[in-house]
């Protein structure tokens, strides 16, 4: 089947189904609304079956050399005791790394793909998605797609046998396709800084440490840079999250929103996980740009999409940045649709299949990144401990800290 699909969007999700979908025999064309694609952002998590994929599509020896193979994942309170830790990727015995990594990296890998494999017009900056008709439910041959030029503002309509909102959270596609659903993003009350800073690698120097809780101040910081430890130095990637607000719909839930050191700050000014060999004040301070962002989703959709109009990622389906799942989870999706695309009799019937795969698994991670089971342990140790211990065993029960390892396996397994 040879087929023309236009993908709204080129983050990771949409350039990887946009590699796919020609390693399949068809041709996408991907809209971006941002004029140039740059290296932005902050860290990212790839799981293991997320890394297999990728490896899939000939990318694996350019991972490698740019992210850190995560050796494992530990819990600390809020004064550097150790309360948890399990390894990850290989030394947990899988096949493939879990990789951290810089999200603009990422990116720019799969664009730098996309071009070369594609040709370099495959990706249209500078070009939004308006809206698209089709017929009836799109059974038919009929879906034009309406895109903006974001500059001059012209207007274009292209005839696609396909189209695929990878537009992220506030996807104009899912908007269009669900109209009756809820505008704004719903926040849970916890506002998260983000940032990067250059520093000293820490413990093993390839572990992604959680410290404290979000009830209170809870910080996660690992490192993104291979290239930075072949130097002997740690591009450490930092996270903040602070209970502050009322649960329920929010504006301005944007990821690349500035955020002000000296907010994040006041939550951190006194931690020093020397245990750990993290100056929290000196890390946070060490950065030049901190983001700011609500954290968000939307509730699940039992469909996502209709006829030849689907949806993939976060605009599929947002969630909670639990357990290393965004990146991932968009990238299991763009390579289940390309698939399911081309052992289908005809595009609606492969969209179809690959909404049916997709909808449940994704949809239980949403819910299970709403339960935090994780944090409402991390929020135990630091009620019945709040100034530290000595043995962890004497804070949680051994059905408590097993209760950690269920929670993960929630939350990070293969879907």
């Amino acid at each position: 089947m040879s087929a023309d699909i236009v993908i709204a969007g080129a983050g990771i999700g949409g350039l990887t189904c946009a590699l796919t979908l020609h390693e399949t025999g068809l041709r996408p064309q991907v809209a971006e609304s941002a004029r140039q694609l740059w290296p932005v952002g902050v860290g990212i998590n790839l799981l293991p079956h997320a890394v297999a994929e990728l490896t899939a599509l000939g990318l694996g020896d350019a991972l490698a050399e740019i992210a850190v193979p995560t050796a494992e994942m530990a819990h600390f309170d809020r004064h550097g005791n150790r309360i948890w830790a399990e390894p990850r990727g290989r030394a947990a015995g899988h096949e493939w790394p879990q990789y951290s990594l810089h999200r603009g990296e990422l990116q720019q890998l799969l664009y730098d793909a996309v071009r070369d494999r594609l040709g370099p017009d495959t990706v249209r900056t500078g070009t939004a998605l308006d809206g698209f008709e089709q017929d009836g439910h799109g059974d038919g041959d009929a879906l034009q797609v309406s895109l903006r030029d974001v500059e001059s503002g012209a207007r274009t309509t292209v005839r696609a046998d396909a189209l695929i909102g990878a537009d992220g959270l506030h996807s104009t596609v899912r908007r269009r396709l669900h109209p009756g659903e809820q505008r704004l993003p719903l926040w849970n009350g916890i506002r998260m800084w983000r940032g990067t800073a250059l520093g000293e690698p820490f413990l093993d120097g390839r572990t992604m440490v959680i410290a404290g809780s979000n009830a209170t101040a809870k910080l996660v910081v690992y490192p993104i840079s291979r290239r930075a430890e072949r130097r002997g130095e740690a591009l450490l990637n930092w996270v903040a999250e602070v209970r502050v607000g009322t649960p329920g719909p929010v504006e301005g839930a944007a990821w690349n929103r500035t955020g002000r050191l000296d907010d994040v700050l006041a939550y951190f000014a006194d931690w020093r996980l020397d245990r750990i060999g993290l100056d929290v004040p000196a890390l946070l301070a060490a950065t030049g740009e901190i983001l700011e962002y609500p954290m968000a989703d939307r509730d699940p959709l039992e469909q996502w999409g209709a006829g030849r109009v689907t949806l993939l990622g976060d605009a599929a389906h947002p969630m909670y940045p639990i357990g290393s799942n965004g990146g991932s989870q968009a990238i299991l999706d763009a390579r289940a649709l390309a698939r399911c695309l081309t052992a289908a009799h005809s595009v609606p019937a492969g969209l179809r299949a690959y909404e049916q795969q997709r909808t449940a698994p994704v949809n239980a991670l949403v819910t299970a990144m709403r339960e935090m089971p994780a944090d409402r342990l991390l929020r135990a140790v630091a009620e019945r401990a709040p100034d530290g211990f000595e043995r962890v065993e004497d804070v949680l029960t051994a059905e408590e800290l097993a209760s950690i390892d269920a929670a993960y396996r929630r939350t990070s397994a293969a879907r």
